[in-house]
């Protein structure tokens, strides 16, 4: 800081760029980190296991999630918050209430900070951590792309099921389309058949009706049209 007063400090402080915030992130290293590096505190990174010494989530052990430089606060997996709606979020926690039990050495830069002033012993060391930290993150990550190869291949072969099972229900709702077009067809063939009989007597009743029907003697009819005429 320039300036004695307050007010230009928090100026300062507020407005600093982003390489000076990096600095402010930091948080105290644990007593073992304190007496192998030879450091107090260290800038806080993504990755780095920590222990909340403070607050609501006092005592809990995990690994940093994200960094956030412009609002100076750090989120941690598993320390979670819930709002008024029910959503739930990380909850932000400053650096001060933090103390880091395990660093993230993959980052080449960071690991030639920590080696400044350190003896040869502790270099190894610390190269033999970077290495072992780096073949984790890519198990990790050959583990991540197995189990979406895996989810993939799953959604993949439910997708199928579906459009099989799609196709069926298309192919049985045009069979019963096409017997409901034929039971129509056959319907009103009948229903004409029986418009066709009903008009028309059958052959077969005709004759029976001529056979039943008495003939008229050609005699008698002579007979009552004389008297008919005799009357007039």
């Amino acid at each position: 800081m320039i300036s004695k007063q307050p007010r230009k400090q928090r100026r300062f402080r507020y407005s600093a760029p982003l390489h000076v915030r990096r600095k402010y992130l930091s948080a105290h290293l644990a007593e073992e980190l304190l007496l192998k590096y030879n450091r107090r505190s260290f800038p806080l990174a993504k990755g780095d296991t920590v222990k909340v010494m403070r607050g609501e989530f006092k005592d809990h052990v995990e690994k940093i999630a994200k960094v956030n430089l412009k609002k100076s606060f750090v989120e941690i997996e598993g320390a979670i918050m819930t709002k008024a709606d029910g959503k739930k979020i990380a909850k932000p926690i400053h650096p001060s209430n933090l103390l880091i039990t395990k660093l993230n050495l993959t980052d080449p830069a960071r690991r030639a900070r920590l080696e400044r002033g350190v003896p040869e012993e502790v270099k190894k060391e610390i190269e033999k951590e970077a290495k072992e930290q780096l073949k984790e993150i890519e198990e990790e990550q050959k583990r991540i792309e197995e189990e979406r190869k895996i989810a993939e291949e799953a959604t993949a072969e439910e997708q199928k099921v579906e459009e099989t099972s799609a196709e069926e229900e298309v192919v049985e709702v045009k069979k019963e389309q096409v017997k409901e077009e034929k039971d129509g067809k056959k319907a009103v063939k009948k229903t004409a058949n029986k418009k066709t009989s009903a008009g028309k007597t059958p052959a077969s009743k005709r004759e029976v009706q001529q056979k039943k029907a008495p003939k008229k003697k050609t005699g008698d009819n002579k007979k009552v049209k004389k008297e008919d005429k005799e009357n007039a």
